[in-house]
């Protein structure tokens, strides 16, 4: 009987076990068909081969030894250690030589990307950053050095949208002007379109700007000097384009309406859509195209600076460098003024840091001053010693008082040319400074 009782309790376990393994089994199967049917909707899928397939192809083999990493962690959980994580590390990413290969193939594929871009753009089109970031940048001299050094590149740079902006006979369009005669200098090609009308060509040669070879520009509304610019851009025979002013670009629905007419947001919507075409341009030709802007003053505004530029913000945007010039004192010789001196900011600049600021001089007979640039960034930099009067450069006396120190230059060019190399290549490098000592 006891026989018999034992006998039947074996039987009952040995089903039950029977039967647990059955599920076991099961359940395997079942997993496997479900691994069975993805492989086969993935190879319905496919289609066709190429890096963008092979890429999909990994991903589904991370997924299944993701799973098998899951099942494996499920049989041996009581398994810990090096062993076992480098076990399931190489099941689910691939042992190091699979992960190299799939960073090769990665590779091809941007690679083929960038041949495809350039195949149907052009050469250039796309490229490493890395690859141009020793590049030096080409710049326009301004015609002062503490303004070149306050730009931080030597002057205005090439291939970009610039503005010079500020109030009434702050010397906006002489600093232009003294850009365009460097451009010059250098066997360049110039342009300048007077939107205002009001170019005077004698300040002009004052300023150094060869007027004979000078391309000028009247037009007759906004629409056609932006048209006559882009045509001038779109050459690549030009090294600089001077536009005279913003504020001058009147539309010509403006131009041939009467007056009292109300035309909000018209010359804005103008220059938005004008720089929108022009800036593509201008950094392929390496043109550098120059905005002089006048300032307006916001209505209701009770607390921080009313004023503001006309022509919206579109041109904010897109300069690279934007200038605020403000008169400071005039130059006086005895009772009459001779010009003015003047602060220029840089409150802008993608180029180089901004905010920097420096000091020039501009004399109604020379322009902006050469020499005085030379002697104030000179003593800023260390090139010059000043003691008491007297501006000495090395063991060389230059002169006693900034008036004899100036004139010296003017006799001694080859003196001047060695002390401006000396200041350049000493604040490009540590940065300029103002001649007033703020930082620059």
């Amino acid at each position: 009987m006891l026989d018999q009782s034992r006998a039947a309790s074996r039987g009952v376990d040995g089903g039950t076990d029977a039967d647990g393994s059955r599920r076991g089994q099961g359940q395997e199967q079942e997993k496997e068909v479900q691994r069975a049917a993805r492989e086969r909707a993935q190879e319905e899928g496919r289609g066709a081969t190429g890096p963008a397939h092979d890429l999909r192809d990994r991903e589904a083999k991370t997924e299944r030894k993701r799973e098998l990493v899951t099942s494996h962690s499920g049989k041996n959980g009581g398994e810990r250690g090096g062993a076992g994580v480098k076990q399931a590390g190489a099941a689910l990413f691939g042992s190091a030589k699979e992960q190299k290969v799939a960073v090769t193939e990665k590779s091809r594929a941007i690679e083929q990307a960038i041949q495809q871009i350039e195949k149907q753009f052009g050469k250039g089109s796309i490229m490493k950053l890395g690859a141009n970031a020793g590049e030096k940048i080409d710049a326009i001299s301004t015609g002062s050095l503490a303004v070149d050094m306050a730009l931080g590149v030597g002057g205005f740079p090439r291939g970009r949208v610039i503005e010079i902006f500020g109030p009434e006979a702050s010397g906006k369009t002489t600093l232009a002007l003294h850009a365009v005669a460097s451009a010059q200098r250098t066997g360049g090609t110039a342009a300048f379109i007077d939107a205002e009308h009001a170019l005077d060509a004698a300040w002009a040669r004052t300023c150094g700007v060869s007027t004979d070879d000078l391309l000028i520009s009247q037009p007759d509304n906004g629409q056609q000097a932006l048209e006559i610019a882009d045509t001038l851009v779109r050459s690549g025979a030009v090294d600089i384009v001077v536009i005279d002013s913003v504020a001058a670009l009147v539309p010509r629905e403006e131009i041939e309406g009467e007056m009292g007419d109300s035309f909000m947001g018209l010359q804005a919507r103008l220059m938005s859509q004008a720089l929108r075409k022009l800036t593509g341009t201008i950094s392929k030709t390496k043109t550098t195209v120059i905005f002089i802007n006048q300032l307006r003053e916001k209505i209701g505004v009770l607390f921080g600076n009313p004023e503001t530029t006309s022509g919206g913000r579109a041109l904010k945007f897109y300069a690279s460098v934007r200038i605020d010039i403000r008169p400071i004192e005039p130059i006086k010789q005895g009772d009459v003024v001779i010009g003015r001196r003047v602060k220029v900011k840089v409150v802008k600049n993608k180029v180089a840091p901004p905010f920097r600021i420096a000091e020039i001089e501009i004399l109604a007979a020379e322009g902006i001053s050469r020499e005085g640039g030379l002697l104030d960034m000179g003593i800023t930099t260390g090139v010059l010693d000043k003691s008491g009067a007297w501006i000495n450069y090395g063991k060389t006396r230059i002169g006693q008082g900034r008036e004899n120190a100036k004139q010296f230059l003017r006799e001694h060019p080859d003196v001047a040319a060695e002390i401006d190399a000396k200041v350049r290549d000493g604040s490009l490098t540590a940065g300029a400074e103002s001649p007033n000592g703020e930082e620059a």
